[in-house]
């Protein structure tokens, strides 16, 4: 993955630019996870949401900050996949690599069946299944253009969810300056300590973090970006040092609007709680315009899943030999891995299946999966950044990108990431996606021994066959 060249030397495009970069980062984290799934964690956690979604934005800005460290140190190599292999070996960086691209598979599977529920708000008797077979179409004609294509959709996209939060924020204000009434009350800075921050006690708190955690999967995408960015060096930083403004603006601030204007408890977990608030405020039009907000934050965040699975996957088989691997890590005439995009499409058209049968069931276990896989992902990372660090120490090397309070700010993260595993213990969904997330990473790592182990045998049966 060194040279992100196919078969047949065709190398990726440079044409994002700063603006892209910038938004595809931002539209690749705030999406389902925040729009559809904080109804989830305010229901379990009350107004003490804000201090999970706080606590888990600086973990996620610490994170950043090392895997930008580990990309700043070696322009020539534009994946942290590459710095896995590098400081943790073969065998881990396999496991990562194809753990990452069923990552972004179910985040594509959670935003198709978010896009599904969000459309039942104006058409209910439409099956979600429907909506996401036509969102997964679009998005792979969009993508299997050219990366450029990809990036204005993305920057579109988001500019969407960003002019709607700043205006969710300002509309929360003004509603409780006027005090405005709602069919339970009015809205107040007062309905934040409603019952008490802590009302549903530490249990609640803690099970929230697991979709709070999901909101922020994606921020690592930055990383994914790079080998098709103009100037990485300049840009990443950027990219980067702007996520706690991000954080603070457009999560934090967005929940205190919607808990000011409407009373936690009466939020409800199944569906979007920025369409809630304003539908039962009786502002029927704002919700209708916060449903279409939604409804493109999840095509975006589905458009970054595309993006992301159709790169990772031509770069896990460019170097392949089998057939497959051969079609998978072929550039078309764009430079787009466009094999690689329509067989990740069909998988993840998978959910379409899914939500034909099961359509109650689908977000909950499809984020729940996601968000175990990326405890291993996120790990990973910052184990190669520990490796990385100690390296250039001995060496007494310097970086143009030091992680802050560097060794203690990995072991938070570590630490963190170990809690939010734990947590996954205590809910039967969580659990079993935790059991089955633990039960792929053995497999590949299995999967990968053998294949190491074959190889070797067929090489030792080789050197012994008789020559003439």
């Amino acid at each position: 993955m060194k040279n992100t060249q196919s078969n047949d030397g065709q190398s990726f495009s440079r044409e994002l630019k700063s603006r892209h970069v910038q938004l595809i980062a931002l539209g690749g984290t705030i999406g389902t996870g925040l729009f559809l799934g904080s109804g989830q964690g305010i229901h379990l956690a009350g107004s003490s949401i804000i201090f999970a979604y706080l606590i888990t934005g600086i973990m996620c800005f610490l994170l950043m900050r090392a895997l930008g460290e580990l990309l700043l140190s070696d322009l020539n190599v534009h994946s942290y996949i590459d710095f896995i292999h590098r400081y943790l070996g073969e065998n881990m960086s396999f496991v990562a690599g194809w753990t990452y691209w069923i990552c972004w598979i179910t985040i594509a599977m959670a935003e198709i069946t978010a896009a599904g529920q969000y459309m039942q708000y104006w058409f209910p008797g439409l099956p979600q299944w429907v909506t996401g077979l036509v969102l997964l179409g679009v998005l792979l004609l969009l993508n299997s253009v050219t990366v450029k294509a990809f990036g204005e959709t993305e920057f579109w996209f988001a500019i969407i969810k960003i002019v709607a939060i700043v205006a969710l924020i300002i509309a929360g204000i003004y509603m409780v300056a006027v005090h405005f009434a709602t069919p339970v009350g009015h809205a107040s800075v007062a309905n934040l300590s409603n019952g008490g921050f802590f009302a549903d006690g530490w249990k609640g708190f803690f099970l929230s973090f697991q979709m709070v955690l999901f909101s922020f999967v994606g921020i690592e995408m930055v990383g994914m970006t790079a080998s098709e960015t103009a100037d990485p060096k300049k840009v990443i930083p950027k990219a980067i040092n702007e996520i706690p403004m991000r954080i603070i603006l457009f999560y934090v601030g967005s929940l205190l609007a919607l808990m000011c204007i409407y009373p936690w408890q009466s939020i409800s977990a199944t569906s979007s709680p920025f369409v809630q608030v304003f539908k039962n405020a009786g502002v029927q039009a704002a919700a209708s315009v916060i449903n279409f907000v939604v409804l493109t934050a999840a095509a975006s965040a589905c458009n970054s899943s595309l993006f992301t699975t159709g790169r990772m996957l031509f770069s896990l088989t460019y170097k392949g030999k089998s057939r497959f691997a051969k079609r998978m890590g072929t550039l078309s005439k764009a430079q787009v891995p466009v094999h690689a995009l329509r067989f990740s499409t069909v998988i993840i058209a998978i959910s379409v299946f899914l939500n034909l049968i099961i359509p109650g069931h689908v977000f909950s276990f499809v984020s729940s999966v996601a968000t175990t896989c990326f405890l291993f992902i996120w790990g990973a990372i910052v184990v190669a950044h520990i490796k990385y660090r100690r390296q250039l120490d001995a060496k007494q090397g310097t970086s143009s990108f030091k992680m802050p309070l560097f060794p203690v700010s990995d072991y938070l993260i570590l630490l963190f990431l170990g809690m939010v595993a734990v947590v996954l213990l205590f809910q039967v969904d969580t659990l079993i996606a935790l059991v089955g997330s633990i039960v792929w990473l053995l497999g590949l790592w299995l999967s990968k021994r053998f294949a190491d182990r074959e190889h070797l045998t067929s090489l030792a049966g080789s050197d012994d066959s008789p020559r003439d």
